[in-house]
Order: structure tokens, then C-alpha cells, then sequence
């Protein structure tokens, strides 16, 4: 375990603009079978029965939300069996402005959001990345008390959480142990549908790309091959989600909200948007969805006050 530890110590960094390198590179490293990825780690309590991945967002400021998710644990009464790990999806900008070894993975831009492989040093998409560090917890020599893993993420960090969660890869050795994976999704810009229904008028003509991926199924990443719409749809409604909104991020100028014409056909503003798929989903699932939607009243576009409220701590703990 300690051996484990050592190459695993994950913190990470904030930043003000996706477009330039991070100001800090997690000192952490995770050997994956493909590369290294940077990452940062809570204190390893000593009976983990809970790990929290946090996803950062488009400014891959994984630091920020390794603090907030440590809050939200210490608010809610679950430090002493959480452990929070934060991997860092550095892209090429950060590299070049920071000295990293050439194992450690790098992506180019943002494609690290939509499932996207990595540029160097192998081609790994984001998704394996977060299927390997699933699958290494769900060793039970070194996690033998484990039974909840929960993969959270807010705004760009919340698209990474819903899309992978629509493609993710079973674990059928988590399944076996009876530990559950549940994903929070806080405040995305959008979500994938499943087919080409939306809930706000639009032109197809002028909005053409509407239903490629990542906004609908058109055009999938590699990771996703060999699955059908039937299957993701028929998985997606079967996995222990939750839809966490703000009910302030009702903002439909905010600088960092997809205002895209296949962004804006889910909807104005976050809010709305989340609201729409929630309603979508249940008409998918007739017969009675199993997925929460829960609304966070007096917060906007904030992920520690998403994740540290009463509503936040509830889904991240439940």
C-alpha cells in the first residue's frame, strides 16, 4: 500500500485561461499502462470506504477542486473514511511553460473533455485514463474496505463526469467486490443526447452539427467503439447519477458557458439546460427514473459552493 502511495501522491493546480499552461503542475504521478498522469491525493485516511474523484475544469485548476472536495468531506463527516484523488489532464500549453518528464500524459487543447487521446508520450484517451485509476481501487489488497467510488466533476469537470459516465467501461471486478460508482454532475454547459430531439427550436440548416459528438451520438470517439446508441442509452439510464444544479447559474452571457448553436439548442443558460435533460431523461425511462436531480438554492457558477453546500454534501455522501 505505502509502495502504492508513492507513486500515486496526486495534487494539482489552477490556472486563469485554458489557453495557456496551468500555473502549478501536480508533483503527484499515477503510472497508468500508458504513461503517467499527474495528479494530486488527500491524506490517505487509515480505512478508505469511500474514494471521490474530482475531475477539474477547462482550466485544469485540479487543486482548487481537490480542496473543495476535501471540505466537503470534512463538512459532511467523512474525512476519516474518504479518500480524494484529483488526476490533472495537462494538455500540451502546460508542458511546454513547465518542466515535465516525457512519460507524463499531455492532450492537445481541450480534447481531454470529450474522451480524446493523448498526444504523447502514447495515445491514451481521457476515459482509459479514468478507467485505469478506477480499476486499480477496485484492488482488494489494497482498498479491502472500499465500497463506494464516486466520480464528481463541475462545469467543463461535469461534461468529462456525464459523457464518461455515457461511455465509461464496465468494471466488472468492482461489480464482483459489490462496490457502487456513482457520478455527480454540477453546473456542465451541456450534455449528450440520445437521439436528435432538443428542447429549444433551431434551425438545422444553420446548426448542422447538432448531433455529432459531444452533444449526440453522430461521429463517437475511438473509446467508444463497438457500442451502440441502444446500448450507452440502455447503460446510461441504468447508472447511479446525479444532476446537481445551481439554481443561480442562470446566466446566459456567462464567459465561460458553451453559446454554441448546439449548446444553445439544450437550453439559455446551465440551469434551464440541466433542467431539460432531467425531463428528457425521464421520458427516455418511463417506467420511473432512478437518477436524482438536485437543485442548490443561493449558488451560481461556483463549484466549492456547489460542492460544499448541504445539497453538494448529500450527493457526494450519500
Amino acid at each position: 500500500m505505502k509502495k502504492w502511495w508513492l507513486v500515486l501522491l496526486f495534487t494539482c493546480t489552477t490556472s486563469q485561461a485554458a489557453e495557456h499552461g496551468v500555473k502549478e503542475i501536480s508533483p503527484g504521478r499515477l503510472l497508468l499502462k500508458s504513461g503517467e498522469i499527474a495528479v494530486g491525493i488527500s491524506p490517505a485516511p487509515p480505512k478508505i470506504e469511500r474514494v471521490l474523484i474530482i475531475v477539474h475544469g477547462r482550466l485544469r485548476n485540479a487543486q482548487t477542486y481537490l480542496q473543495s472536495a476535501e471540505r466537503a468531506a470534512e463538512l459532511a463527516g467523512q474525512s476519516a473514511t474518504t479518500l480524494v484523488i484529483a488526476p490533472q489532464f495537462l494538455n500540451e500549453d502546460d508542458v511546454a511553460q513547465h518542466p515535465v518528464a516525457d512519460t507524463v500524459l499531455r492532450w492537445q487543447g481541450n480534447e481531454w473533455m470529450a474522451g480524446g487521446e493523448s498526444t504523447a508520450p502514447f495515445r491514451l484517451s481521457s476515459y482509459e485514463a479514468l478507467d485505469e485509476i478506477i480499476a486499480r481501487l477496485g484492488d482488494r489488497q489494497q482498498f479491502p474496505d472500499l465500497k463506494q467510488i464516486v466520480i464528481a466533476g463541475h462545469s467543463a469537470g461535469a461534461q468529462v463526469v456525464q459523457r464518461y459516465a455515457l461511455l465509461g467501461h464496465d468494471q466488472p471486478a468492482l461489480e464482483t467486490a459489490g462496490v457502487q460508482v456513482r457520478y455527480v454532475i454540477a453546473n456542465p454547459s451541456s450534455y449528450t443526447y440520445f437521439d436528435e430531439r432538443r428542447p429549444v427550436a433551431f434551425s438545422h440548416a444553420g446548426c448542422p452539427q447538432f448531433n455529432r459528438w459531444k452533444y449526440g451520438l453522430t461521429d463517437l470517439p475511438a473509446y467508444a467503439e463497438g457500442q451502440t446508441a441502444a446500448l450507452l442509452q440502455e447503460k446510461y439510464l441504468k447508472r447511479n447519477i446525479v444532476y446537481l444544479l445551481g439554481q443561480q447559474d442562470v446566466d446566459p452571457n456567462h464567459p465561460a458557458l458553451d453559446k454554441s448553436c448546439e449548446a444553445k439548442a439544450q437550453g439559455p443558460y446551465r440551469l434551464a439546460r440541466g433542467r431539460y435533460y432531467f425531463a428528457y431523461l425521464k421520458r427516455l425511462q418511463p417506467q420511473g427514473l432512478q437518477q436524482q436531480l438536485i437543485e442548490v438554492p443561493g449558488v451560481g457558477h461556483n463549484g466549492d459552493g456547489m460542492f460544499t453546500s448541504p445539497q453538494g454534501q448529500q450527493a457526494l455522501f450519500p
